[in-house]
């Protein structure tokens, strides 16, 4: 139940902000400062993943996604502990997800809004649902040195 709750949250924070951002932003238009020399509000269209990798192959990172998603929905008992942890980081990755699959499919791109920087490195803008999938692999890759299970003491759940 922690994992739908988690995801649907990450889902209507996502969806909500881009809303809020394609509503209030004009596209292409001039940052708007936050936390002058740091931090900014700008309105991006992310036709690719990530960085803007696979830009404009729409179909197949819809596709991806939805793979991916249904690989976690089947496979989510063999590749991850049942501790607390861990069902954090699947609610979050599989409300990420499925934030940019709405947009892909909804809009033909990934609105992204948050625009970090120092000096003249700038991150590539981001939004809450590629967020939640970086602090959810985060989680799992830290937490996973807790839970590493040894064959012959903890054999996998057979379930």
């Amino acid at each position: 139940m922690l994992v739908l709750i988690l995801g649907l949250m990450i889902v209507w924070l996502d969806q909500l902000t881009k809303l809020w951002i394609r509503g209030s932003f004009v596209y292409g238009g001039e940052p708007q400062a936050v936390i002058p020399g740091f931090f900014n509000l700008v309105y991006v269209r992310n036709e690719g993943a990530a960085w803007g990798m696979l830009g404009g192959q729409m179909p197949v990172l819809i596709l991806l996604s939805a793979v991916v998603l249904t690989l976690l929905a089947v496979y989510h008992r063999k590749i991850l502990e049942p501790a607390l942890d861990h069902r954090i980081a699947l609610g979050l990755m599989v409300g990420g997800i499925c934030g940019n699959l709405i947009d892909r499919v909804r809009v033909g791109w990934v609105t992204d809004f948050l625009d970090f920087y120092i000096g003249t490195y700038h991150w590539p803008s981001f939004n809450v649902a590629d967020s939640a999938i970086c602090i959810a692999v985060g989680i799992y890759m830290i937490s996973s040195f807790r839970h590493t299970r040894h064959p012959l003491k903890n054999p996998p759940d057979e379930s």
